[in-house]
């Protein structure tokens, strides 16, 4: 009997996504390292390695009032770039929110998904991504840049987003229309391009 608790258990906690955040800066995907931790990379050297990733710059954003049932009016730092990005002020085309972390498995199953779709969006849906409770920045341009993300990224390392946006755990993806309304919310990691194409066809209006 406990053995079958403990298998169901498990399989509740994938689905779910990954809860809370790591307690120290992790390498890669890994546990927390239990050392101290040898200085980080410099604001040039990551901006390099965006660059470098071909992850693009990120949007510009307008000073329109917030929605009650948009984004919330935060301003977050763009990963690896100088940018900073206020996202209530994110307007004009429908736009596919992914929230996710390098450190989480259910992110990593998911990142080809995102990565297809986007692609295959072209200019008809932003794809914007928001890196989440993540105290390494360096491994997580690396981790967007072996999923093939190239679409714009924020950093949000102090949880910002946590309260306004009801954050339990990552991933989680949030589909907003054009005009800044969050029309819907997936608190569980995609499984399959198929059924991403199909909550931006349902939600957005966006045939891919």
């Amino acid at each position: 009997m406990m053995r079958r608790l403990l298998s169901v258990l498990a399989v509740v906690l994938m689905l779910a996504g990954c809860s809370g955040a790591p307690a120290a800066a992790p390498s890669r995907g890994s546990a927390p390292a239990t050392t101290a931790a040898a200085p980080g990379p410099s604001e040039k050297e990551l901006q390099t390695a965006r660059k470098e990733a071909g992850i693009a710059n990120c949007p510009r954003s307008d000073d329109q009032a917030a929605r009650a049932d948009g984004l919330p009016d935060i301003t977050l730092d763009c990963l690896g770039s100088d940018r900073t990005v206020r996202l209530a002020g994110l307007r004009g085309r429908p736009m596919v929110i992914n929230i996710w972390a390098q450190w989480c498995r259910p992110c990593r199953i998911e990142a080809p998904h995102l990565s297809a779709v986007a692609k295959q969006a072209g200019r008809s849906v932003d794809f914007i991504g928001i890196d989440y409770a993540d105290p390494d920045p360096a491994a997580a341009i690396e981790f967007a840049r072996s999923a093939g993300w190239r679409y714009p990224q924020l950093q949000d390392p102090h949880q910002r987003v946590k309260g306004p946006l009801k954050i339990i755990g990552v991933p989680q993806t949030f589909l907003v229309d054009a005009h800044g309304k969050i029309v819907y919310r997936q608190v569980k990691p995609l499984t399959s391009d198929t059924q991403l194409r199909a909550l931006i066809h349902d939600h957005l209006g966006v045939k891919l």
